[in-house]
């Protein structure tokens, strides 16, 4: 067995920061690369709140794990020579600069592919390089607008907010994870290197319209876009007799059965869920009647009831106490370790599990270019 995880022998270099491109180079180097991170001098991501040491914070430190970090001055000639000498040993480039930056360092594709011609060169921005908007500033918020997030909620909350999670942001990292592991098995069926470009706005866009698309999926169009079912007024979680938990009924008879749990006959039948099958018009209709029949019950025994009964549920899970739910106890999703640095710390599991080559955290998150006589001292 590999214990190193089936990226072992693959070198990265992270010339990003913040969270899009460092998140996709943390994902390799859980499976097994060696990802070499040349630090910009002020990495926003280690600006903010830190419990012992300046600059690893809480979002550092989960984004930048299994890396060895090099501080290397760009803008100044031998330490980018130093920068492009560690690129020449490598398999894979990420970097999320804009076009005009990369350009003006000698960083961009064409310069680091006439060294080496072999590379995978990732590069993640907000919009399409042959765009208009190609060297626009792009955060999460913008982008979550740009793809027709902010849309949808507006359409289903009645009110435009954005997501609160970045979600552009970590939907794009996988975007470059993916993309870059398919280039690597063309690179090693061919030997030819090649250039991937990420746009967030692209890649949340098509991420947003799998299900949004619906009506206008047809030309002319059937109907509008929008998910049904999560354009639902009142979608949401509901709250039982003691918290909240999301119960799901899909088919009739899991609207029956729900309905019988919570002693409304009544309800149960109703001939809106004794067809054979349920109506989208009433989606909103059954949402209000799940929300009013939900506190008859402790969320134990709904979660007792649907399980019986096969109703998807699940109680909702309060982050703050995370750390103690059995399942991510169990699949060691949350786990305490020893950091050098900044002391007993709780680090983020690799969810994915490999029977043969596992993933594993060899590294945790550095300190802002303490591996750089190391790795430097390898290129001699």
């Amino acid at each position: 067995m590999n214990s190193t995880g089936p990226l072992d022998g693959v070198r990265v270099i992270d010339l990003s920061t913040v969270v899009m491109g460092p998140y996709a180079a943390q994902i390799l180097g859980d499976l097994g690369a060696d990802v070499i991170k040349i630090e910009s001098p002020a990495d926003t991501v280690r600006v903010g709140q830190y419990r012992t040491t300046p600059g690893m914070t809480a979002l550092n430190l989960n984004v930048n794990r299994n890396k060895r970090s090099v501080a290397l001055n760009l803008k100044d000639d031998a330490e980018r020579e130093q920068a492009l000498k560690l690129t020449d040993t490598a398999d894979v480039l990420i970097t999320n600069m804009r076009p005009g930056a990369l350009s003006r360092l000698g960083l961009n594709y064409a310069d680091v592919a006439e060294r080496n011609p072999r590379l995978v060169y990732a590069h993640a921005q907000g919009f399409r390089g042959d765009s208009p908007q190609a060297g626009n500033a792009a955060y999460d918020e913008t982008v979550q607008a740009s793809s027709g997030l902010v849309d949808v909620a507006n359409r289903a909350l009645g009110e435009p907010v954005y997501l609160p999670t970045i979600i552009g942001d970590k939907v794009s990292s996988l975007t470059i994870a993916y993309s870059v592991l398919a280039a690597l098995v063309h690179r090693d069926r061919t030997g030819e290197g090649q250039q991937i470009e990420i746009p967030m706005t692209d890649t949340l866009l098509a991420f947003n319209l799998v299900e949004h698309l619906a009506g206008h999926t047809y030309e002319p169009a059937e109907g509008p876009t929008g998910f049904a079912l999560s354009m639902t007024k009142g979608h949401a979680a509901v709250r039982t007799k003691d918290g909240l938990a999301c119960v799901i009924p899909y088919n009739p008879k899991n609207f029956r059965d729900f309905f019988a749990a919570a002693e409304r006959p009544d309800l149960a039948e109703d001939p809106r869920v004794n067809g054979e099958a349920i109506d989208r018009a009433d989606n909103e209709w059954l949402t209000e009647q799940i929300a009013a029949c939900a506190p008859a019950l402790t969320t134990e025994e709904w979660a007792e009831v649907c399980a019986k009964h096969s109703i998807p549920m699940a109680p909702v899970l309060e982050l703050d106490r995370a750390h103690e739910d059995p399942y991510v106890r169990d699949g060691h999703l949350l786990d305490t370790v020893e950091h050098p640095s900044e002391g007993t710390i709780r680090t983020v599991g690799i969810p994915v599990k490999f029977s043969a080559t596992p993933g594993s955290i060899r590294r945790l998150a550095p300190l802002a270019g303490q591996d750089t006589a190391e790795v430097l001292a390898e290129l001699v």
